[in-house]
């Protein structure tokens, strides 16, 4: 990115952690006249960065006074569970850490940028207002903790916008960045050894709107009690307009679709938007929440209300997140892979009645108890991975179920079970609520793995 000259040009700047990420800033650095130091703990992370040009340097060893700057790679726990010697040794010298999205903004001062957050639905929420701001036809880029690296986005101009999606691992790594739209969905216990608890969460996510200029706007669903609590706060500021929106509940001066039907009461007049009820790409209740917080975005960027209801209809659906890969002998067969917890797994198995379910992987906090109401839309379940003995004990005496352990044999022994229970409204779920990591890359890859076996299967294929 050309324009991390102005800033990085002449300095020494480390660079922690050598994934997409990392290896994307060592080499935009480097190339804006930094002198970069890189190092990963793992030799294959140094191997790979090495071969597309990374000059490696160990940071365990390095003399932090000489240092201006340390990008740390959010995925790398650097305080909780237990503090990173490199961090340590770089702040006991004063060196801060920030993540790429610090130097994305360093880099694009006069850029809009619209930031999105929340525990579930940003990937949505994020892809969804991307589509929408299309819509205005000026430069645009979408990207984060999403698909794209930061440094790998382009540069934009005064008239150019950036949607980034943003963990609370990259939230907590900033520092002068600042967003002119900041948008937070809901609040839900997840990566809580990464922030020492719950309320080291809770404060990783509200300080997005730390990050607000005068006139900026904070978008706040207020669907759960600690996104309520963050909005009450904000809502007491006289230097941003501040929008509560909900999926749940009519919200005074406020965007809200508990019916279905996106309602614009941000001027008093409570105007009816959009039946998301007939756009097939958003299912359920918590998409309607996503697209109340795009069209609040879009809104606040300049948009008409006519023109996000056009964009809103015509999104295509995010990948992983309740894609209907194929609708075999009657059967639906969806991937949700991304859904790695059980309030994420929550939103799709609301949608269904009659789930044949691939569950389980490396569980989370909490497990799959909270989903015990659901447990009667589900047929059969089929478990994988680590999980899949824990999950056996939550589901025994409530669910029929079968350990699998590989997704290739819960693929197949669901499609089995499936046609042997002829009936309308079959859905073979992949909604794991699990991260992915004892047998997969990433939730993608089990998400491409499930499409690659679905798509394998015979039988006769229709339409949706």
């Amino acid at each position: 990115m050309d324009n991390l000259a102005s800033s990085f040009d002449g300095k020494t700047v480390a660079v922690m952690g050598l994934g997409k990420s990392g290896t994307a800033s060592a080499r935009a650095l480097a190339a804006a006249g930094a002198r970069v130091l890189a190092w990963d703990d793992q030799a294959e992370g140094r191997a790979q960065a090495e071969e597309l040009g990374v000059t490696l340097y160990d940071l365990t060893s390095a003399d932090w006074s000489k240092i201006d700057l340390l990008v740390w790679s959010p995925g790398i726990p650097h305080i909780h569970p237990q503090p990173h010697p490199v961090a340590e040794a770089a702040r006991a010298a004063g060196v801060k850490l920030v993540c790429d999205i610090e130097l994305l903004c360093a880099a694009n001062p006069g850029a809009r940028a619209v930031a999105i957050t929340g525990t579930n639905g940003k990937s949505t929420t994020t892809t969804l207002t991307g589509h929408v701001l299309a819509g205005l036809g000026s430069p645009l880029a979408v990207g984060g903790n999403l698909g794209v690296p930061a440094l790998d986005l382009p540069a934009l101009g005064l008239d150019g916008t950036y949607v980034l999606e943003l963990s609370s691992y990259q939230l907590e790594l900033l520092d002068q960045a600042r967003f002119d739209v900041a948008v937070l969905l809901n609040i839900t216990p997840d990566h809580l050894a990464r922030h020492g608890g719950m309320p080291g969460y809770v404060a990783a996510k509200a300080s997005m709107f730390d990050r607000l200029p005068a006139g900026g706007t904070a978008i706040v669903a207020v669907d759960d009690l600690h996104s309520a609590e963050i909005h009450l706060k904000q809502s007491h500021r006289k230097d941003v307009v501040v929008r509560a929106i909900s999926a749940e509940k009519s919200v005074k001066g406020g965007i809200y679709a508990p019916d279905g039907i996106l309602i614009d009461d941000s001027e008093g007049k409570a105007i009816e938007v959009i039946d998301l009820r007939k756009v097939a790409s958003l299912p359920g209740r918590h998409n309607w929440q996503n697209a109340c917080a795009a069209y609040a975005a879009a809104r606040a960027c300049g948009m008409e209300p006519a023109a996000i209801a056009q964009r809103l209809a015509t999104y295509p659906g995010l990948r992983h997140r309740q894609e209907l890969v194929a609708i075999i002998d009657g059967v639906r067969y969806v991937n949700d892979s991304k859904a790695t917890n059980a309030d994420a797994a929550e939103k799709a198995m609301v949608c269904y009645d009659r789930i044949y379910w691939i569950a389980g992987g490396q569980a989370k906090e909490g497990g799959i108890e909270s989903l015990c109401p659901l447990f009667p839309r589900v047929v059969r379940a089929f478990l994988i991975g680590e999980a899949a003995a824990s999950f056996a004990d939550t589901l025994s005496g409530s669910v029929t179920y079968e350990i699998c352990g590989t997704l290739d044999a819960a693929v197949h022994r669901a499609r089995d079970v499936a046609l042997s229970h002829p009936g309308e409204g079959a859905v073979v779920l992949l909604s794991p609520a699990c991260a992915s990591w004892d047998q997969f890359k990433s939730f993608e890859h089990r998400g491409d793995v499930f499409r690659d076996l679905v798509n394998s299967l015979s039988g006769e294929r229709s339409a949706a």
